[in-house]
C-alpha cells in the first residue's frame, strides 16, 4: 500500500513536460556522405525536458559524432510512455535507413515492473525487427538509467524501482552476444541533480549533452 500511495503521489505531483518541439530529423554539416544516425525509444528520445531536438539526446549525439568533421544526418523516433513492446510494434516502422541505431528504453518497462527475462525478449525482438527492415545495421543499446538517482522518486518506491532498473539493464547487456550489438551501461554519476529537468525525472539539456557524450565515445572507440 505504501508503494502504491507513493506512485500515485509522484504521478499527481510530477509536472507533465512536453516532448521536444521542432523537426525530428536534421543534418549536422560536414565532409563526405553523411553518417546516418537514428535514435529510437521512450520519452528521452521524444526529448522531454528539452526545448527542441537540437538540445535533446539525438541532436546532442549527432553533434558529438560530427566532431571529427564528418556530416551526420539524424532522426529521433521517440514516444513518451513507450515500452520496448510498443517501440517494436509502432516505432520501428518509422525508422529510416541508418548506419547506427541507438535504442534508449527501460524506464517505462521498469515502472511497469516488467521482468528481466521478458524485457530481454522484448529487446531481442526489437533488434530483429530493426534488422529485418534495415539490414545488418549496427545497434547501440543505451543502458537503463539507474532509477536510484531520480530525485522525483521518494523512498521506498525509489529503492524498488532502482532494483528493477538494475535487473533490466543486466538483461539488456546480454544482447551484446549478438554481432553488431553493443550495450553501454549508464554511469550513475551522469545523473546528479543538475542533470535533470524541472520535473526532476527527465534529463534537462545539460543532462542530454553529458549522456550524448558518453554514447558518442562508445561509438567512436
Amino acid at each position: 500500500m505504501v508503494l502504491l500511495a507513493q506512485a500515485l503521489y509522484v504521478k499527481r505531483k510530477t509536472p507533465r513536460l512536453p516532448g521536444a518541439a521542432g523537426p525530428t530529423e536534421g543534418l549536422v554539416p560536414g565532409d563526405g556522405e553523411p553518417f546516418r544516425l537514428a535514435v529510437l525509444g521512450e520519452s528521452t528520445v521524444d526529448g522531454v525536458g528539452a526545448a527542441d531536438h537540437e538540445e535533446a539526446l539525438t541532436g546532442c549525439l549527432a553533434r558529438e559524432l560530427a566532431r571529427d568533421g564528418r556530416a551526420v544526418r539524424w532522426q529521433a523516433v521517440g514516444r513518451t510512455g513507450a515500452n520496448a513492446r510498443v517501440t517494436r510494434a509502432e516505432l520501428v516502422p518509422l525508422v529510416r535507413p541508418a548506419d547506427l541505431v541507438v535504442i534508449a528504453l527501460g524506464v517505462n518497462d521498469t515502472i511497469e515492473l516488467r521482468t528481466a527475462p521478458a524485457y530481454r525478449r522484448d529487446l531481442l525482438r526489437l533488434v530483429l525487427e530493426l534488422r529485418g527492415r534495415l539490414g545488418p545495421v549496427d545497434v547501440l543499446v543505451a543502458g537503463v538509467p539507474p532509477m536510484s538517482r531520480f530525485p522525483a522518486l521518494p523512498r521506498p518506491l525509489r529503492d524498488v524501482l532502482a532494483a528493477r532498473s538494475t535487473a533490466l539493464d543486466r538483461a539488456a547487456a546480454t544482447l551484446e552476444r549478438i554481432p553488431g550489438v553493443r550495450h553501454l551501461p549508464m554511469d550513475p554519476a551522469l545523473l546528479d541533480p543538475a542533470a535533470f529537468a524541472s520535473d526532476r525525472f527527465h534529463p534537462g539539456p545539460a543532462g542530454y549533452a553529458r549522456w550524448a557524450g558518453t554514447l558518442a565515445r562508445a561509438v567512436i572507440s
